[in-house]
């Protein structure tokens, strides 16, 4: 399992701590390189280009997100060329650290795998499957002071960020998903793009005693779906997480070893982001209480069975599905229990 550690002491205390002090590379404020990213990328665009790309920070395409393969609204990567597709990369690397860009192109590559694994007329399945039909969109006018945004989106990307006064004050909601979740093709020929995300959930489940699986085995049936995956876009409200109440084993209830896994299961998310975003996200986790994070499972305990998982603390939640196609196909997201887009969740 090849998973970023983290350096854990004997004492559990400091090995909950440590999910805080992960080694953060020194940046310039993430949200200051999208606003220069995306002013780059704007001016490398045509007049209809820039037309396409551009809504105002208050249309309601803003919070039309999806992540299912439909028709979209926005700059696909397939009409870029030349300086505007090196500047459409920069903006979307300036969104994610070095690992979270990887992730994100291999996410599109596997759509180069569907076309080639699929049925059917060549011409239809190349334009329902393009590693290059993923789509720029940029929300109000990208500058220094005020407030703006931008996505990226495409079958298995939606990736939100709105940004207010040159810092990020909303990078969520972000979906990754893999279909295939697996490809293998013999001994040290595997791919799984999202499959450390499913190891590191399931070795917590494995070490469950009986009281423990009584809290955290919710159900032997997998739902088919994520709970709050995407959005019309024409209701706030409807582009919200879940914020009902966490379900499942609490950390404060799990052993030494499984509370390092919750640690190494966090960082696994938390490090596609940017490092201010990232120590953000952390600094939020521990003040809503790490031992209140919940963990909770659902379907078979085996790899390649129908399973789905959900954890959730005071600030986040985490949902992950590998149900579809024998389960192998994987939807995961991390959303902000605060509000997504910066939209403040009415309660």
């Amino acid at each position: 399992m090849c998973t970023r550690k983290l350096l854990l002491t004997a004492s559990v205390l400091i090995a909950m701590g440590a999910l805080l002090s992960a080694n953060f590379q020194t940046e310039p404020a993430s949200g200051l390189k999208m606003t220069a990213a995306a002013k780059a990328f704007l001016g490398t665009l045509t007049a209809e280009q820039k037309k396409q790309a551009s809504f105002a920070f208050d249309d309601k395409e803003r919070l039309n997100w999806h992540f299912i393969p439909r028709p979209r609204n926005g700059l696909p990567i397939r009409q870029l060329e030349g300086d505007s597709l090196k500047a459409a990369h920069a903006l979307l690397q300036s969104g994610l650290s070095t690992a979270g860009y990887d992730q994100t192109l291999n996410v599109m590559s596997l759509e180069e795998v569907l076309f080639l694994l699929e049925g059917g007329v060549r011409e239809e399945r190349r334009e329902r499957r393009d590693p290059r039909k993923y789509y720029f969109s940029v929300f109000g006018t990208p500058a220094e002071t005020g407030t703006w945004g931008w996505r990226i989106e495409g079958h298995h990307i939606s990736l939100n960020y709105t940004i207010k006064e040159g810092k990020v004050a909303s990078s969520t909601p972000e979906f990754f998903g893999a279909n295939p979740g697996t490809i293998d093709s013999g001994v040290g020929r595997q791919i799984r793009v999202l499959g450390t995300e499913e190891d590191i959930a399931r070795s917590i489940l494995k070490l469950c005693n009986d009281e423990q699986k009584k809290l955290a085995w919710i159900d032997t049936a997998a739902p088919d779906e994520l709970r709050t995956g995407g959005a019309t876009g024409t209701n706030p409200v409807a582009a919200q997480p879940e914020t009902t109440a966490p379900v499942g084993l609490p950390a404060a209830k799990m052993s030494n070893d499984q509370k390092k896994l919750l640690t190494e299961l966090l960082s696994e998310y938390l490090r596609n982001m940017p490092g201010d975003v990232e120590k953000e996200r952390r600094t939020a986790i521990e003040a809503g209480g790490l031992d209140k994070i919940h963990f909770a499972w659902w379907g078979d305990a085996d790899q390649h069975k129908r399973h789905y998982y959900r954890v959730q603390g005071p600030t986040f939640l985490i949902e992950y599905n590998n149900t579809q196609n024998n389960a192998n196909h994987v939807h995961s997201m991390w959303r902000n229990l605060g509000g997504d887009f910066a939209i403040p969740i009415q309660k």
